[in-house]
């Protein structure tokens, strides 16, 4: 039963939190429930916020915009002891600090340690400035921790399921790769390339040095992957055909979706072919199971 109540989603669930992060800004009022203005001292930060970096330049951004329009967006906090410790908003408060401001508006919510958590990670991955991997990171954590499904973050992020599930296949790369995306020195779409690739890291460098395009990409590994093909089989065997980019994408869309291993295999001369789900243990069969049966 506890395994059912986790895949369903933990506390009021992700579209419930998302209306109290997203919830706009209504006028001034101290009633219960609605926005307040609380002494900033009285306000401390999530001890367990996994968001660790808070760079120094749109910090900046954000203090000057803040000293001319003050905050005007509410944080998210919840009662602790005898003042609040922020939900969502920590950024807010951060450059409210270094812009001299003596109180900030807030709503103050009944949020759970779990619940708190899902909210930081939600709120961190709304952030503009994300990298790829950082962003790939958030929706791992979300699916993890808490049971969330690609269809149910997409509709409550506003993401596309494709989009969520293209990221997510990142983090399946070497890590050195990975730095590369997070730097800057290769885009999400010259990484997802180089999934199937045999040496990844090497073609990396090669794709990095030379300034080459995502296309460009594409055709480097596909080279690379016939010539590995070429090399194993000897003799008369006939070498088995080698799957294009698409149906490994597909394959990974179907695993990400199902949480087993999937194989296609689709017969070149018509339109039929085979799937096959591979389950390691009676766990992944039980979910998959559910999964399939949801409604």
């Amino acid at each position: 039963m506890a395994s059912s109540d986790k895949k369903r989603g933990l506390g009021r669930g992700l579209s419930a939190l998302m209306a109290d992060v997203n919830e706009p800004t209504g006028p001034t009022t101290s009633s219960d429930g609605g926005e307040k203005r609380v002494p900033i001292e009285r306000i401390k930060p999530n001890p367990n916020q996994p968001r660790r970096q808070f760079d120094a330049a749109p910090l900046e951004d954000l203090i000057a915009s803040i000293k001319e329009k003050g905050v005007l967006q509410p944080l998210i906090v919840r009662p602790s002891g005898d003042g609040f410790e922020i939900v969502a908003g920590e950024r807010r408060w951060r450059a409210a600090q270094q812009a001299q401001l003596h109180e900030l508006p807030v709503l103050v919510r009944d949020f759970t340690d779990t619940e708190v958590l899902e909210v930081a990670i939600i709120e961190n991955i709304q952030r503009a400035d994300l990298n790829p991997i950082e962003e790939a990171a958030g929706y791992k954590q979300l699916m993890d921790r808490f049971g969330h499904t690609q269809e149910k973050m997409a509709e409550a992020l506003g993401k596309s399921r494709s989009h969520i599930a293209n990221l997510l296949r990142l983090l399946h790369l070497p890590e050195a790769i990975q730095t590369f995306v997070t730097d800057g020195s290769l885009s999400a779409g010259h990484a997802r390339a180089l999934i199937t690739a045999d040496d990844p890291v090497a073609l990396a460098k090669k794709v990095i040095a030379g300034g080459l395009s995502v296309r460009a990409t594409e055709a480097l590994v596909k080279k690379g992957t016939e010539a590995s093909g070429n090399k194993v089989f000897t003799g008369s065997a006939k070498p088995k055909a080698e799957k294009d980019a698409d149906t490994r994408a597909l394959e990974d869309d179907l695993s990400a979706a199902t949480g087993v291993k999937v194989s296609l295999a689709h017969r070149p001369d018509g339109e039929s072919g085979t799937l096959t789900l591979q389950y390691e243990t009676l766990d992944q069969l039980d979910d998959l199971c559910r999964r399939l049966s949801a409604t």
